[in-house]
């Protein structure tokens, strides 16, 4: 494995009974790199996604980490490595404060050994966490119940739990949908202050005008398999990709 890379895959197939989510797909992520994955609905990008962090178990294939097989491993021994998600469906525990939703994360065992053990007051970290996501603390939006919040502010929680977590690679699942323009522009600076951090970001979205002016590549899917990748420039006008997304007229 290149120490270029975080992660390689190499002829990664998922069936479902007899449906296909992604079929021998290779592909590598660079260390360092800001990756989106884009394809229409039912493409196979988030099956792609649960087969990286352990959630579902391929059919055939391999995926490797830092040249580690974690091609079957258990999703909380993926997360233990240093590879960190989102959910396209944010599920917080609605009744708690949204700090306190940040307890599982910090109490983990990767951040245990990334610290030491020593972390200090973690109410306090999970403010300070929620804070550079754009929580603002004056006006106590953390200490309000995670079911009070609306959809901006559970999708930065749910990126403040993945930061928690200390990881080389953080994927996001549609980390933009539901939100405005506005709510878009301000989380931007984050995912780019995440980037000057050192960290690796593979990012699936539907908004690819927002996505392509962050993303220093692009892996276009399209009923499981890998047909484009490259700039934004390059795989737009590939053909296969506008056959993809507007159809064919042939």
């Amino acid at each position: 494995m290149s120490t270029d890379n975080i992660i390689e895959i190499h002829k990664l197939t998922k069936v479902f009974g007899g449906v296909t989510a992604v079929f021998e797909l290779d592909c590598t992520i660079k260390r360092g790199e800001l990756l989106g994955i884009i394809g229409p609905n039912g493409s196979g990008k988030t099956t792609l996604v649960n087969l990286m962090t352990g959630f579902v178990k391929p059919t055939s294939g391999k995926i490797l980490c830092n040249g580690k097989n974690i091609t079957r491993m258990a999703a909380h021994k993926i997360i233990q490595l240093g590879i960190a998600r989102t959910f396209q469906m944010v599920r917080p525990f609605y009744q708690l404060p949204a700090f306190k939703n940040m307890i599982i994360p910090l109490y983990s065992p990767r951040v245990k050994q990334m610290l030491g053990g020593r972390y200090g007051d973690r109410d306090a970290v999970a403010l300070d966490l929620l804070e550079e996501v754009g929580f603002e603390r004056d006006a106590y939006v953390a200490y309000k119940p995670a079911g009070a919040l609306p959809q901006g502010y559970l999708k930065r929680l749910e990126l403040a739990k993945a930061i928690a977590l200390q990881p080389e690679l953080i994927i996001l699942d549609e980390l933009f949908s539901g939100l405005s323009l506005a709510e878009v522009a301000s989380i931007v600076p984050i995912i780019e202050k995440l980037r000057q951090k050192g960290k690796t970001i593979v990012m699936i979205e539907h908004r690819l005008k927002e996505l392509f002016r962050i993303a220093d590549r692009i892996m276009v899917l399209n009923f499981g398999c890998k047909i484009a990748q490259g700039t934004a420039e390059e795989v737009m006008a590939s053909e296969e990709v506008k056959n993809a997304y507007l159809g064919s007229e042939r």
